[in-house]
């Protein structure tokens, strides 16, 4: 069975750090699930792009998925303010699964309680909130926990998850495919 994501979407969340890694997630075969905040499924990012998500949070969350994905941008705000999302990646960790956030958006890990001796990266807006945070670093992996510095570093992030719920080979020939020339990527885990 292919792996699980679900990717939590609030409105002004950011489009590059969405898309890109669920594109590559799904040419390697994941089954993504976007799900929105909210009662309507059409979410409008930051710059004015409106997705169609395949379901409501409240619907979603009641299946389990292999990984947890939560996008950056203003509406890490939303992501906060709802507290859905933290408790879904205190309970994702429960379980051994994957958890990945990008940009502001490991804001949501911290409130869950879950950033506590880790290494990760974050955007450089949340420092504040955030000076552990390894903001030199594009993309960190600790364990289960997989997280990318911003907009710029979203082919990275999803080629990394790729690695980890897959395989590093896996990974490789979608970086091949889509013409990506990246360094080795780091893996702190085999994949489940």
């Amino acid at each position: 069975m292919p792996p699980t994501v679900l990717a939590i979407l609030a409105e002004g969340f950011e489009e590059i750090e969405l898309v890109t890694p669920v594109d590559l997630l799904r040419r390697a075969g994941a089954l993504v699930t976007l799900a929105t905040l909210g009662s309507d499924r059409s979410v409008r990012g930051r710059s004015g792009l409106v997705l169609h998500a395949d379901a409501t949070l409240e619907t979603a969350a009641k299946a389990t998925y292999d990984c947890l994905f939560l996008p950056g941008g203003p509406g890490v705000r939303a992501l906060r303010a709802d507290g859905r999302p933290a408790r879904l990646a205190r309970a994702q960790a429960a379980r051994g699964g994957w958890i990945a956030a990008i940009c502001a958006a490991p804001v949501v890990l911290k409130d869950a309680g879950l950033l506590e001796g880790k290494q990760f990266t974050a955007h450089f807006s949340v420092a504040s909130e955030l000076p552990e945070a390894a903001g030199d670093q594009r993309i960190v992996a600790d364990g289960r926990l997989l997280t990318g510095r911003g907009a710029g570093t979203a082919l990275d992030f999803g080629l990394m998850l790729v690695a980890h719920l897959f395989s590093p080979s896996v990974a490789a020939g979608i970086s091949r495919e889509v013409a990506a020339d990246l360094p080795p990527l780091p893996c702190a885990e085999s994949p489940a």
